[in-house]
């Protein structure tokens, strides 16, 4: 079955407030099965999860950081206050958040927003892609999955792709342990992160900069069985626990 893709395209500039199932519902006619992907930074500024530099004040702790790294001690202050803990403060502020995910920055933007305001991500990124589905069920009548975005770098190489911090409609992984492969060998170990395979073409459509494209629809992808362990648990994630090794980072509470 061949696989479609399908950029939003129109999206006015997302407010607070802004309904974004029905916006999105009125330029694209959902299947049930579809997955849609949307940028993160659109659903918080939809639900007015932004902060204003003007109303941060930044602590010695932020001060120094960003002193070492040449960023405003107001945004460094944003940062830690999204931020669970910390396995880096220089070059760059390393992030480990309340929900599992390890991104730069704790993923505070200040692209594509007005000036003086930072975009934050969700605070339970699950529960916003879960949302937005019960949502688009109720506009379009389809059952959609959805995957909300973010862009990350990656550990060992260069560039930024699209990752998934939330997901509905589907799970995480598809665990392949247990089959086996055209000579009859059982997998024991592969485990494919679907949705950040899925969210990293959808980047790829939506583009950065000022392309303007923050949801896209994709159709066609028959469906999966596996598991939302995307995350290492504890005591499994070596570059972590080598991090942890090397920089020895104060806790932030």
């Amino acid at each position: 079955m061949p696989i479609t893709v399908i950029p939003v395209e129109g999206l006015p500039l997302i407010r607070p407030g802004d309904d974004l199932a029905r916006l999105i519902v009125g330029r694209v006619a959902f299947a049930d099965g579809d997955i849609l992907c949307l940028a993160s930074s659109v659903w918080s500024k939809a639900h007015a999860n932004v902060r204003g530099l003007d109303a941060i004040e930044p602590t010695a702790r932020a001060s120094a950081i960003a002193a070492r790294t040449g960023e405003d001690p107001r945004f460094i202050q944003a940062v830690l206050d999204e931020s669970e803990s910390l396995l880096l403060e220089h070059p760059f502020v390393l992030s480990v958040l309340p929900w599992g995910h390890i991104g730069v920055r704790a993923g505070v933007d200040q692209s594509n927003i007005e000036g003086g305001e930072v975009i934050l991500l969700p605070r339970d990124p699950m529960a916003a892609a879960a949302g937005l589905a019960s949502e688009l069920l109720e506009a379009a009548g389809a059952s959609v999955g959805v995957i909300v975005t973010d862009t990350c770098g990656r550990s060992f190489r260069r560039g930024q792709t699209g990752h998934a911090i939330g997901w509905a409609g589907m799970t995480a992984i598809r665990d392949f342990r247990g089959e086996t492969d055209l000579f009859g060998h059982e997998l024991k170990i592969t485990e494919e992160a679907v949705v950040d395979e899925i969210a990293g073409f959808a980047n790829l459509v939506m583009g950065e900069s000022d392309a303007g494209v923050p949801a896209v629809v994709i159709r066609g992808i028959p469906p999966w069985q596996g598991h939302d362990e995307i995350y290492w648990h504890e005591g499994e994630d070596l570059i972590r626990d080598a991090l942890c090794r090397v920089h020895e980072i104060a806790p932030l509470r």
